[in-house]
């Protein structure tokens, strides 16, 4: 089917940032609005690499793919804001084991609403189209480029 719409030729990659960009604009302006104003995208990936037993500075630099420097700032500026909490390592030694706070999963709770509120309301637009949330298809592309060994998320903004 042909299409005057210019955005329907642009490169893949141009069409998927700028959807992620916009999907993400969007849920920060809400959390910002819902007293989160303090936090940045990169905190939210660091909440979901701690969430469960919590990690080691440097095994949360790993996760994110950033340098054990920028986890250490990253985890001075949450532990100071409330988010985070460092703990003795049940192993011992010098390390200690950074966990989230219960602020941080408060935080949790109320960013996965507002991404699943985004979601429905994007969901009913599309329908207005008679398109669906093309989840099956990103999700296909994603398996055709990694397969079975899906990288994680990691900050690339």
């Amino acid at each position: 089917m042909e299409t005057n719409d210019p955005l329907e030729r642009a490169e893949l990659s141009f069409l998927l940032g700028m959807a992620f960009q916009l999907v993400l604009s969007e849920f920060v302006s809400r959390l910002d609005a819902a007293g989160y104003d303090d936090l940045r995208p990169m905190h939210g990936l660091a909440f979901q690499a701690l969430f469960g037993a919590g990690l080691t500075s440097t095994e949360l630099a790993e996760r994110l793919g950033i340098t054990k420097q920028a986890a250490g700032q990253l985890v001075d500026e949450l532990e100071k804001g409330g988010y985070l909490q460092r703990r003795p390592h049940p192993a011992g030694g010098r390390r200690k084991l950074v966990v989230l706070t219960e602020r941080a999963l408060t935080h949790l709770i109320v960013a996965g609403g507002i991404l699943r509120d985004l979601e429905e309301e994007l969901a009913v637009r599309l329908q207005r189209q008679g398109l669906t949330m093309p989840r099956a298809e990103l999700a296909a592309l994603v398996r055709a480029l990694a397969g079975d060994n899906i990288p994680p998320l990691r900050p690339v903004w």
